[in-house]
Parts: C-alpha cells; structure tokens; sequence
C-alpha cells in the first residue's frame, strides 16, 4: 500500500550484482523500460532483472530507455515478475546490493565460485582492452577485480585511486589466479570510508612490521643501526602491501649490485607472496643503475617519465624510491628538489659520508656515519640485513653478498672479515674477489642495464651453480685481461711527488695515456693503479690522482684527508672552477671545468699536503 508521507515512501535501486533473492513484493524500484507487447510494457529493474508492467497497470505514456518507477505485485514461481506503473512525486532511494558475505581477501581461496563482497582501497586502475582491472588491497592481501561494460570502456568511472570501495562479485579462476568477476562497485560514503581506512591501515601496520631476527654477525655498529634498518624494511614492505611500486636505483659497481640485488630478491618473493598478477614483480618493482655515483637529475628524469606513464596508463600509484649506494650527499639534492614536486618518498641506505641537508627529503636513511662508523660498513652489507627484514625466507640465498660487497669495495672494517667467515666454506675469498670482479666487468658492458638475470647467475641466486662458475671464470679471465692491458699502458706515466707531510702522491693522466671507451673505466683505472702503488710502497702513505680533461679520481692509503670537505672548501676558494664532486672521506672524485684543471689540482694536492699522515 502506498504511503503519501514523503519520509516513509522508499523507491529501491537495484545493483547490478542483484537477482531474483534481492526482489521483494510490494517494494517499488526504479526501473527502465526496455520494450513494448500488446499486453504491456517489459521493464527492465537491472541488467539480470525484467518484469513486466500489464497494460492495465501503465499510468502514462513512454518510450524505450525512459525511467519509470514500479511496484511488485507477485513474483510467480517460474520468476517471473508482475509489476504495476506508480507516480511518486517525491521519495527517498535506497540501493539494494547482493545478498554476499563480506570477506577478508586471504580467505578468498575458499571461495571459488561464490559470490562475496570485499572492501578495501583501490590501489591501481588498469584499463584493458576487454574489461577494467581494480586492484583492491585490504589488510590482508592484495585482489584483481575485473568490471566489464563494454569492450575497451571504463567501468565505474567515479571510482578514483585511493578510493575505499566495497565490491561485490563471483571469485573465479582466470589462468590459475584468483579474480572477482565484478558485479557492484560502490564508493563507501565517509564515515563507513574512515573506519575501513582506520581498520585497513591499523593491520597493515602491524603486518608489515619486521621479524625480530639477530644480524648475520656480531657488529656494534650495525648493532646500533638495527633500528634504522627496521624502520627502512617496515616502509618496504608496507609499499608491497599496499601495491605501490617501488623502483630501486643503485652505484653501478659490486657494492652498489651486491645491495640492490640483496633487497630484489627480498621484494620480487614477497609480491610474489602478496597476491596479484601473476607478473606484478616487472611493474611492480624496477631495479636500474644509476649513470653517476649519486642520484642525479638524469635519473631523476628517467625514474618520473617512467613513474608519470604507468600513472596514467595503468593508474598505478607514484613510486618508493630506494636508493642504495648513493642518495647521501649535496650532489644528490638537486634531483630530490624535482622529486618533492611530484610528493615521490624516498629512503637511503648508503655508507657515503652524509650531508645534513639531506634528511630532510627522506623518510629514512640508513648510514653508519649516523652511529660513529664509516664507509667500511658497505652498502652491500647493510642492504642485505635490511633485505632479510623485509623478508627472511631468501636469508640462505643472499647470505654471501655481504662478502662479496666487503671485498669488492675493498673494505678495511672488521666486518668485511666476520662476513667472509660466515661463507668461507662456499665461497672463500678469492672466489667473493672473483665474483666481485665479474660484477664490475659486466656491469660496464650492460652500460646502465640492470641485467636482471646474468647478475643474478654471476651472484650464483639461480640454482645454477656450473653456469656460475663457468660465467664468473671467463668474465675475469677477460676483466684481468683488460686491466693488464690498460696497467701495461699507463704506468710507466706516472708521476710521482713528494709532500711536505712525507705523503706519496702519484698523478696519472688517464685521459691521455690511458685506453678511452674499454674497461676498466677512468674510475677503476685509477684505482687499480693505486692497488699497485701501495704494493710498491709498503709502509709508505700514499695518494693517486687519476684525472683528465675536467676530472680528479682519488684515492688515498695512511693519509687522512676529508674529500667531500676539500670539495666544499674548493668550490669557495676558486671562483669560476666549477668545482663539486665527493665520496667517501679517502676515496672520491671531483669535478671542475677544463680551463682550471691546473689550479684546481694544485690546490687539491696543498690540501693533500696538509692532511695528517695515519702511522701504517
């Protein structure tokens, strides 16, 4: 019976997830009409329901696809439903969704071929040429939800990112993975909204708090780093959870690969754990070297053009940045200016001296400066632990890299010797040297390649084990070729000088008496000179300047200098020299422009001179 008081007078919408169970007689719904017979008028209730309106019952006139309100009178036992026009003036409308047990996404498993109704937050929004892909994320896992309305067209366009929904719809199979055939999509109104938010942030927050796992060695350094290195793998694993990319950019030599891929294989096992697509790891998270020994603006440029089209494209949400192996100093705040435009978030896990600018770009950073230790606690080293954290299953496969970090960077701390110990049985130090060569030797050929799966069998991550050695045997019979080479060409063009501090400083000029375009690079070069100078010079402190057109490379036994303080201290002393550059205290660069190359290194080497001499 219809009541005239406006506030009791209900008009129902059906979903359209909605059957014949959500129908009920004497309620009035909103309806389309579809056709028309002799007998009367087919109305459709959604696009699962129609019922018929008998010509007796029409009070109006209509034309196909107008709206038109009708009420139940019976629904017969074959389902059909009779149905009568009514005019309301004024009403209230209240949607009716299927009739679903609302359901945690990790119980989703047990639920195939039934319909249920999840709520979550929208955390990407895929467009396909067949239907429109929702991921949703709650607090126990991630799910793919497929709408479909047309070929190629966006279901439910007033869903946005960010968005807390409940959706409702069958769970099926789809090329052995999970997926909710979306039936209803409904944005919760906001006070529902905040307390699935509240609910939904409160678990996860707790979910992605780290294991409680002691360090692979004892160090008091890395002791008192424990709680940055929980707080770095809670912001990671909290990312995975919540579907936000993640793009991992590194040092391009066998610390920076050694931190990097530690942390890889930690993300890739734990999206792989998370749900999702089953390729959700190649857009998910994206490893890439970085050209120059700091986050500069080119990768900056590279990591937004990438970030910007897949946000666009595939409606993902804007990435964590983790860099590993740089991300501490002055050079790399240009790039974090342009990032904090775009509100990208950042963490830092590094052993270069840090500047205190730097912080403030960061929602963490990770640096054994910060607790009274130095560059010989590697990235490599605090890339695996925090690797571990984020997911201690893939602890028997990394558990070498800090070793061969420690060697390939040839660190001098304490540490380098307790991780050697750890895995002296299958990889003794000869082998983690070997291994870290091959790094550096196949890095330069992949230019700034990530070479996702030949590092992986060179760090012997793939089961591989004959591949490994074969693959690590002919990269450094090929690198101990090149250096020889380039050694056998420029040192008999060193140069070498007396201080007034009783240091022995060597100058080489890699541009012109060296190999240009091979490995080993200028960097290496340098370094590799120096390795044989020290040899040379047992007991002796000794600096080697490799430098050319607009470049130093330095690199320093017994003498204590501060490079990134020299640095700063150039840049003000000589106007127009273009000066800027760093690393860590005794090995770094510098860079200045080619017209002042001989009053820049003048002025480095008084620097040198006045540096205190360590007792060897």
């Amino acid at each position: 019976m219809q009541n005239n008081d406006v506030n009791d007078v209900l008009v129902y919408r059906l979903g359209a997830g909605c059957d014949l169970a959500e129908v009920e007689e004497g309620n009035i719904y909103q309806g389309k009409v579809q056709g028309f017979a002799n007998f009367g008028v087919f109305v459709q209730l959604n696009d699962r329901i129609k019922g018929l309106v008998h010509k007796s019952n029409i009070k109006a006139d209509h034309k196909e696809r107008d709206s038109i309100l009708v009420r139940v009178r019976q629904i017969r036992p074959n389902g059909n439903i009779d149905l009568e026009e009514v005019q309301i003036q004024v009403y209230q409308v209240q949607n009716v969704e299927r009739k679903s047990t609302t359901v945690k996404i990790a119980d989703l498993n047990n639920r195939v071929g039934k319909t249920v109704a999840i709520e979550g937050e929208i955390a990407q929004i895929k467009q396909t040429s067949g239907p429109t892909i929702f991921t949703i994320v709650d607090e126990t896992g991630t799910q793919n939800a497929a709408a479909f309305v047309e070929a190629g067209v966006r279901a439910f366009p007033e869903a946005e990112l960010g968005n807390i929904v409940r959706v409702v719809g069958e769970v099926m199979m789809r090329n052995s993975q999970l997926q909710i055939e979306v039936d209803a999509l409904t944005i919760l109104l906001e006070e529902e909204s905040v307390l699935v938010r509240v609910r939904i942030e409160k678990a996860l927050d707790a979910r992605a708090e780290p294991e409680n796992i002691p360090l692979l060695i004892k160090s008091e350094v890395m002791e008192n780093l424990r709680p940055d290195m929980r707080k770095i793998a809670k912001i990671i694993r909290k990312a995975v959870f919540t579907s936000q990319p993640i793009i991992l950019r590194h040092h391009a030599d066998a610390d920076g690969i050694c931190s990097a891929v530690a942390i890889e294989q930690a993300v890739v096992s734990l999206i792989r754990e998370s749900g999702g697509d089953f390729d959700a790891e190649y857009f998910m998270f994206k490893r890439a070297p970085s050209k120059a020994p700091f986050y500069e603006i080119e990768d900056i440029t590279r990591d937004l053009d990438f970030s910007l089209k897949d946000h666009i494209r595939y409606g993902q949400k804007m990435p964590l940045v983790l860099l590993t192996d740089n991300g501490s100093t002055e050079e790399d705040e240009p790039a974090y200016k342009i990032a904090s435009v775009y509100d990208i978030q950042f963490v830092v896990i590094d052993h270069h001296h840090p500047d205190a600018t730097i912080d403030k770009y960061l929602l963490a950073h990770l640096n054994p400066y910060h607790v009274g230790g130095d560059f010989g606690i590697t990235a490599g080293m605090l890339g695996t632990e925090v690797a571990r954290l984020i997911n201690p299953k893939i602890e028997p496969l990394i558990r070498h890299l800090p070793a061969v970090a420690g060697v390939g960077d040839r660190s001098e701390a304490p540490e380098r010797a307790l991780f050697l110990a750890l895995v002296r049985e299958q990889y003794p130090e000869e082998t983690c040297k070997d291994i870290a060569l091959a790094l550096d030797y196949e890095q330069f050929w992949l230019r700034f390649n990530d070479g996702r799966e030949i590092v992986k069998d060179i760090l012997d991550l793939t089961g591989h084990a004959e591949r490994h050695r074969k693959l690590v045997s002919l990269l450094v019979d090929g690198a101990n070729t090149m250096i020889e080479d380039q050694m056998s060409a420029c040192m008999p063009h060193v140069v070498p000088r007396i201080l007034s501090n009783d240091a022995h400083l060597f100058l080489i000029d890699v541009e012109i008496n060296a190999h240009k375009f091979t490995f080993p690079p200028p960097g290496k070069t340098s370094g590799e000179v120096h390795d044989r100078l020290c040899k040379q010079n047992i007991g002796k402190p000794v600096v080697t300047i490799g430098f050319g057109p607009d470049f130093a490379v330095l690199r320093s036994r017994g003498v204590l200098m501060n490079i990134p303080r020299m640095v700063r201290e150039l840049r003000v002393e000589i106007p127009g020299g273009g000066i800027s550059g760093g690393g860590h205290l005794v090995v770094g660069s510098i860079k200045f422009v080619e017209g002042m190359r001989e009053v820049v290194l003048e002025a480095l080497i008084k620097k040198i001179a006045d540096a205190q001499v360590q007792s060897l």
